[in-house]
């Protein structure tokens, strides 16, 4: 007779919780004995694992308040699409990844369905940032969370939240950052006047289309400063249209690029950068690039930014428990202070030496025992084992 396999639920809303995903399925794969069948819906990186996606994973990949309610009726029918597949299956385990405003809405109705069911989260909601009193709703389709932060076991049990692993971010152990981070820590101090500046506006249109005009005049500003100084534009493909129609009338082209070896090319030459908030901001730390952090949000999420707890949206600040990257937000977003702090982050100074000393330190907490696969996918069959005899 066939043995059955572990069927495990899976429910990734974007490109990066797809990435998660593919990583941990694979390390079930290794530690599980035996086949593995998937359900759910996903990209690339879980479709080479064996899932049939649902449906195209790219419709969930929005962001802000104002673009979830605009597309609220497709998320509502997509919600009760995945979970519907998700309750005929019957999966052994139930894993879902970032995306909360999706994701969640998906395991509370599996949950209703199959109260026995393990529930699994990769990836956990930013309930220490606002609305602090998510953490111990999740007790009620959670079971486990697995964390991406360091410092996010502690704020799930302070508030009350599910049980919470710290597994590792997957940029630890990136080989493209860490051949970044050896090259820049072994290179020699560029020459005055040949300084690069990185530029990464967001990957989204609304991102790019609120921070790339303020790049812009700073660019201006510091051509004007620091002649000679080159700027370099990663960008992704789809919105390479967008950037270079933004950037068409300034006096100092970027080079413009949209290739991940591209990307990772221009992390290696810059001497610093200015970004848009988010997950690159770590990625620039754990690689050793000086950055300064901006975002502008949209009219509807800045009604919301009284109910926001942290103290900072730069990551790597609150890793390291202190200021380390500089932020600006919405009307501080100025081109002057974005040209005064390339200029102190790209040459030998005391910010530009205090902001290296603060991302070796979030290097160092974010250290862990083995990668983040292998820790969620242990997790997992834990889980299962506690289980009573016998599957859903």
């Amino acid at each position: 007779m066939t043995e059955r396999p572990l069927t495990i639920g899976v429910v990734a809303g974007e490109v990066s919780g797809d990435l998660l995903g593919g990583d941990l399925i694979a390390a079930l794969r290794v530690a599980h004995a035996g086949p593995v069948a998937l359900v759910g819906v996903g990209g690339e990186a879980l479709e080479r694992q064996g899932l049939q996606s649902l449906f195209d994973f790219s419709e969930l990949s929005i962001m802000g308040i104002s673009q979830v309610l605009k597309r609220l009726p497709s998320l509502i029918r997509r919600i009760r699409q995945t979970a519907d597949a998700l309750i005929a299956a019957r999966p052994d385990v139930l894993v879902i990844i970032d995306s909360p405003d999706f994701t969640h809405r998906v395991a509370r109705r599996v949950r209703k369905a199959l109260p026995d069911l393990p529930v699994v989260n990769y990836v956990c909601p930013s309930v220490w940032a606002w609305k602090e009193e998510r953490a111990p709703r999740m007790r009620a389709y959670v079971d486990h969370v697995l964390a991406l932060l360091p410092f996010e076991p502690a704020v799930m049990e302070r508030l009350g939240g599910p049980a919470t692993t710290y597994v590792g971010h997957r940029l630890i152990g990136d080989p493209d950052i860490r051949h970044i981070r050896a090259a820049r820590l072994a290179r020699a101090e560029r020459a005055p006047g040949e300084r690069v500046c990185l530029l990464l506006p967001g990957s989204r249109g609304t991102e790019i289309t609120r921070l790339l005009p303020v790049f812009g005049e700073a660019a201006r500003e510091i051509t004007a400063r620091n002649p000679g100084t080159r700027f370099l534009l990663p960008t992704v493909p789809r919105q390479e249209a967008l950037v270079r129609k933004l950037t068409a009338d300034w006096p100092v082209k970027p080079q413009i690029t949209v290739s991940t070896a591209q990307k990772w090319q221009a992390f290696t030459e810059a001497d610093a950068a200015i970004a848009a908030s988010g997950t690159v901001i770590l990625e620039l730390a754990l690689a050793r690039v000086p950055v300064v952090s901006t975002y502008r949000f949209d009219w509807l999420a800045n009604l919301f930014l009284g109910k926001v707890r942290i103290w900072t949206a730069a990551i790597p600040n609150i890793i390291a428990d202190y200021a380390v990257v500089p932020e600006y937000l919405n009307d501080m977003v100025r081109p002057g202070s974005l040209t005064r702090w390339f200029e102190r982050l790209s040459q030998e100074t005391m910010q530009r030496r205090a902001m290296l000393q603060g991302y070796d330190l979030v290097h160092e907490r974010m250290q862990t025992g083995r990668p983040p696969g292998e820790t969620g996918a242990a997790v997992i069959l834990d889980l299962l084992a506690a289980k009573k005899p016998g599957r859903n």
